[in-house]
């Protein structure tokens, strides 16, 4: 195995960080033309994804305090994208579920996804694509073991 030296290292650390939030600043700024927040589009794809995930959970996902995440169901709430339902075993749980609205605006999300994607991906054959896309799976797998949602999702990236 190569090691990598000071400067590829370094190289490395800044390519991903500045990618990472290119990326993030085009989506979140397409997104807003949809009247979403940064918040908002976040929650709401991780609700579609997680399927009846607890507030707990998506706060996990999120990376924000549980009380944030209360704050911000309670805002989508009334705004008729997401409904608080009791967990069927626990009744001092909520889980949350995404409306109809929510379903829709998903879709919208997965095309403006694709969009930024392709418009980063623009001037890579097929083949360096796929490279990148496997090696950064490889990358997130490597560093989820304490979060098992990123290592399958790295995985289901692999496997496709």
């Amino acid at each position: 195995m190569a090691l990598m030296n000071k400067a590829s290292i370094d190289q490395f650390g800044f390519l991903i960080h500045d990618a990472a939030r290119l990326l993030r600043k085009s989506f979140e700024t397409r997104m807003q033309e949809h009247g979403l927040s940064s918040a908002q589009w976040r929650l709401l794809v991780r609700a579609v994804r997680e399927e009846n995930a607890t507030q707990a959970r998506l706060a996990d996902l999120l990376e924000i305090e549980p009380i944030s995440v209360s704050r911000l169901i309670d805002r989508m709430e009334q705004a008729g994208w997401v409904k608080r339902c009791a967990h069927e075993s626990d009744r001092r749980t909520n889980r949350i579920i995404p409306t109809e609205k929510s379903m829709a605006a998903y879709s919208t999300i997965k095309a403006v996804a694709a969009d930024v994607f392709e418009m980063a991906m623009t001037g890579l054959d097929d083949d360096h694509r796929q490279t990148l896309v496997s090696a950064l799976a490889i990358v997130v797998e490597n560093m989820s073991s304490d979060e098992p949602q990123a290592a399958a999702d790295a995985a289901e990236f692999q496997a496709s």
